[in-house]
Protein backbone atom coordinates (compact mmCIF):
# COMPACT_ATOMS: atom_id res chain seq x y z
CA UNK A 1 0.00 0.00 0.00
CA UNK A 2 2.81 2.39 0.89
CA UNK A 3 4.65 1.61 -2.37
CA UNK A 4 1.49 2.30 -4.39
CA UNK A 5 1.16 5.68 -2.71
CA UNK A 6 4.80 6.51 -3.46
CA UNK A 7 4.38 5.52 -7.15
CA UNK A 8 1.26 7.72 -7.35
CA UNK A 9 3.07 10.71 -5.84
CA UNK A 10 6.07 10.27 -8.18
CA UNK A 11 3.81 9.97 -11.23
CA UNK A 12 1.77 13.02 -10.25
CA UNK A 13 4.81 15.18 -9.51
CA UNK A 14 6.57 14.09 -12.73
CA UNK A 15 3.50 14.90 -14.79
CA UNK A 16 3.12 18.34 -13.21
CA UNK A 17 6.85 19.04 -13.34
CA UNK A 18 7.21 18.19 -17.04
CA UNK A 19 4.01 19.84 -18.25
CA UNK A 20 4.56 22.78 -20.53
CA UNK A 21 2.37 25.72 -21.17
CA UNK A 22 2.75 28.23 -23.91
CA UNK A 23 1.06 30.59 -26.26
CA UNK A 24 1.31 30.62 -30.04
CA UNK A 25 1.13 33.95 -31.77
CA UNK A 26 0.76 33.88 -35.57
CA UNK A 27 1.63 37.02 -37.45
CA UNK A 28 0.33 37.10 -40.99
CA UNK A 29 0.99 39.63 -43.69
CA UNK A 30 -2.20 41.63 -44.42
CA UNK A 31 -1.69 41.13 -48.14
CA UNK A 32 -2.48 37.41 -47.78
CA UNK A 33 -6.14 38.24 -47.08
CA UNK A 34 -6.20 40.42 -50.20
CA UNK A 35 -4.72 37.60 -52.28
CA UNK A 36 -7.27 35.13 -50.93
CA UNK A 37 -10.11 37.49 -51.82
CA UNK A 38 -8.76 37.90 -55.36
CA UNK A 39 -8.38 34.13 -55.72
CA UNK A 40 -11.93 33.44 -54.48
CA UNK A 41 -13.49 36.04 -56.75
CA UNK A 42 -11.58 34.81 -59.80
CA UNK A 43 -12.79 31.25 -59.20
CA UNK A 44 -16.39 32.36 -58.69
CA UNK A 45 -16.42 34.32 -61.92
CA UNK A 46 -14.61 31.74 -64.01
CA UNK A 47 -16.41 29.72 -66.65
CA UNK A 48 -15.42 26.09 -66.70
CA UNK A 49 -15.46 23.79 -69.65
CA UNK A 50 -17.53 20.73 -68.82
CA UNK A 51 -18.23 17.42 -70.52
CA UNK A 52 -21.82 16.32 -70.71
CA UNK A 53 -21.95 12.53 -70.71
CA UNK A 54 -25.70 11.95 -70.77
CA UNK A 55 -29.17 13.19 -69.97
CA UNK A 56 -32.69 11.99 -69.26
CA UNK A 57 -34.99 11.49 -66.30
CA UNK A 58 -33.64 11.97 -62.81
CA UNK A 59 -33.38 8.20 -62.29
CA UNK A 60 -31.49 7.78 -65.56
CA UNK A 61 -29.19 10.67 -64.71
CA UNK A 62 -28.40 9.11 -61.33
CA UNK A 63 -27.47 5.84 -63.06
CA UNK A 64 -25.22 7.65 -65.51
CA UNK A 65 -23.57 9.58 -62.70
CA UNK A 66 -22.84 6.38 -60.77
CA UNK A 67 -21.27 4.84 -63.88
CA UNK A 68 -19.15 7.93 -64.50
CA UNK A 69 -17.94 7.93 -60.90
CA UNK A 70 -16.75 4.34 -61.37
CA UNK A 71 -15.17 4.96 -64.78
CA UNK A 72 -13.60 8.33 -63.88
CA UNK A 73 -13.27 8.55 -60.09
CA UNK A 74 -10.97 11.59 -60.24
CA UNK A 75 -13.43 13.73 -62.21
CA UNK A 76 -15.95 15.99 -60.50
CA UNK A 77 -19.45 14.94 -61.60
CA UNK A 78 -22.75 16.70 -61.14
CA UNK A 79 -26.40 16.39 -62.18
CA UNK A 80 -27.81 19.67 -63.49
CA UNK A 81 -31.47 20.27 -64.23
CA UNK A 82 -31.95 22.00 -67.54
CA UNK A 83 -35.64 21.91 -68.36
CA UNK A 84 -37.04 19.45 -69.30
CA UNK A 85 -34.24 16.95 -68.51
CA UNK A 86 -31.47 16.21 -66.07
CA UNK A 87 -27.96 16.37 -67.49
CA UNK A 88 -24.87 14.65 -66.15
CA UNK A 89 -21.76 16.77 -66.52
CA UNK A 90 -18.22 16.02 -65.48
CA UNK A 91 -15.04 17.98 -64.96
CA UNK A 92 -14.21 21.61 -64.36
CA UNK A 93 -11.58 22.55 -66.90
CA UNK A 94 -10.18 26.06 -67.02
CA UNK A 95 -8.74 25.76 -70.51
CA UNK A 96 -10.24 24.36 -73.66
CA UNK A 97 -7.08 22.35 -74.34
CA UNK A 98 -7.31 20.60 -70.98
CA UNK A 99 -11.00 19.88 -71.58
CA UNK A 100 -10.41 18.51 -75.08
CA UNK A 101 -7.75 16.12 -73.83
CA UNK A 102 -10.09 14.64 -71.23
CA UNK A 103 -13.00 14.72 -73.69
CA UNK A 104 -11.16 12.30 -75.99
CA UNK A 105 -10.77 9.87 -73.09
CA UNK A 106 -14.39 10.23 -71.93
CA UNK A 107 -15.79 9.70 -75.44
CA UNK A 108 -14.24 6.24 -75.56
CA UNK A 109 -16.64 5.17 -72.77
CA UNK A 110 -19.47 7.59 -73.53
CA UNK A 111 -19.70 8.12 -77.32
CA UNK A 112 -22.60 10.58 -77.01
CA UNK A 113 -20.58 12.90 -74.75
CA UNK A 114 -20.38 16.57 -75.67
CA UNK A 115 -17.80 19.19 -74.75
CA UNK A 116 -19.47 22.38 -73.62
CA UNK A 117 -18.87 25.61 -71.85
CA UNK A 118 -21.88 26.21 -69.58
CA UNK A 119 -23.51 29.58 -69.25
CA UNK A 120 -22.26 31.56 -66.29
CA UNK A 121 -24.78 31.25 -63.47
CA UNK A 122 -25.78 34.52 -61.87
Amino acid sequence: MKSLLIIGIITFSTTIGLAQQGQVNIQQDNRIEDLLDIYKSSNENHDYYRIQVGFGSYAKAQGIKKSVEVDFPNLFSKIDFDSPTYRVRVGRFKTKLEAERKFIEVREKYPDAMLLKPKKST
